[in-house]
């Protein structure tokens, strides 16, 4: 799979969630927070023209948010947020990155001559401490399907320490969504898991007849592992529109000025979507997330921004959609309803990874019955 950001140039903001004081921090900044420190994942996020020009315009198109007021940048990364927001008139811009990035970061506030407005901080969000409260809070902190990494824990802690009553937001809002898809990936990832299976029978013969060991005991334990790798583990795609064959549903909404740690921690949606192609093969369910930049209801945006992942003709984003395998697959026919149970918690192993839960049930047109669908899948 792709990596995915949790900041516009691959900045980290902060070192865990609140809830997860557990969390070992070297194994955690490890794992996590060191591929931000490098500028070719910086350089891979900054070229997402989607995501750029969406920050850029919210900012740029919202002046009235930045003229002389304290911004905090969560996540600074290489500091491009940060350097917009002192070109939008901001007086004093703090960008927060957890990482060595810092370094470069400052170095290019100093090369943009804004380093009277822009001071860069070395630390996680958790422990920083600012001199005043701030009137925004920008960062981008989404990862796959919007929740994957569980950045969005540490800007929810800025908020609490740092915002303004009256200050906003950037983003505003987030939206996850669902859809019937269709898609080679499970004939191709179907293929795969067979192919990994008959490898491992070869050997387990090859064991047999040369070391006089027999192998079988294991056989339904790496049975299992490949399953989980290739048919469970959710897959990074860019998706056409003409992919998605039923309604898109909406199973989660965010409000990033009032959202806690514990509303995130487990997304349950029951929604119900209809199919929209006479014929279909339906092989998967595809999830993307937008953001809007709305500002608040005190202090509205001038110009409301949305940052969609969602399925596109021309021009697809870092973040792709996720794909849900769903195998083997099933012949719809428009008209067709699918009722889909979706449960989304974090994984125990390590809390930035997810799991999910998913079932779902297809009640034809045609009143034939069809098998409930019920899967595990792992987004790492």
């Amino acid at each position: 799979m792709r990596s995915s950001s949790s900041g516009i140039s691959g900045g980290s903001g902060g070192r865990m969630g609140a809830v997860n004081g557990g969390v070992d921090k070297e194994v955690d900044f490890a794992n996590y927070f060191c591929t931000y420190a490098f500028l070719y994942h910086q350089k891979e996020m900054l070229s997402d023209r989607v995501r750029m020009d969406a920050y850029y315009n919210s900012i740029m198109q919202n002046k009235h948010h930045f003229i002389g007021k304290s911004v905090l940048d969560v996540g600074t990364g290489s500091g491009i947020l940060a350097i917009w927001s002192a070109q939008a008139g901001a007086r004093k811009v703090y960008a927060v990155e957890a990482t060595k990035m810092s370094d470069h970061a400052r170095a290019l506030v100093k090369a943009n001559n804004l380093e009277d407005v822009v001071e860069v901080i070395e630390g996680s969000i958790e422990d920083v401490t600012l001199p005043e409260k701030v009137d925004v809070i920008i960062s981008e902190w989404m990862g796959y399907f919007l929740l994957r990494e569980s950045m969005f824990d540490s800007v929810i802690c800025a908020r609490d320490r740092w915002l303004k009553p009256t200050g906003v937001m950037y983003p505003s809002h987030a939206r996850m969504w669902m859809a019937p898809i269709v898609s080679g990936l499970v004939d191709q990832k179907l293929d795969e898991y067979e192919g990994s299976m008959e490898d491992w029978y070869y050997f387990a013969d090859e064991m047999q007849n040369d070391y006089g060991v027999n192998m079988n005991i294991l056989s339904d334990a790496y049975s299992e592992e490949q399953r989980k790798y290739f048919l469970q583990t959710t897959l990074w795609s860019n998706l056409h529109p003409n992919q998605v064959v039923g309604t898109p549903s909406i199973i989660k909404e965010i409000d990033c000025s009032t959202a806690t740690v514990n509303e995130i921690l487990e997304v349950r949606s029951n929604f119900s979507t209809k199919i929209t192609e006479e014929d279909a093969r339906l092989c998967a369910l595809g999830g993307w997330f937008d953001v809007h930049f709305r500002g608040s209801d005190q202090n509205p945006a001038q110009q409301e921004i949305e940052l969609t992942t969602a399925p596109s003709v021309d021009q697809g984003t870092h973040w792709g959609q996720q794909v849900f395998l769903l195998h083997p697959p099933v012949n719809v026919s428009e008209g067709d309803e699918l009722s889909v149970s979706f449960v989304m918690v974090r994984s125990k192993e390590n809390h930035r990874l997810m799991e999910v839960d998913l079932n779902c049930e297809i009640k034809q047109v045609s009143g034939q019955p069809l098998k409930p669908i019920r899967k595990k899948f792992f987004i790492e």
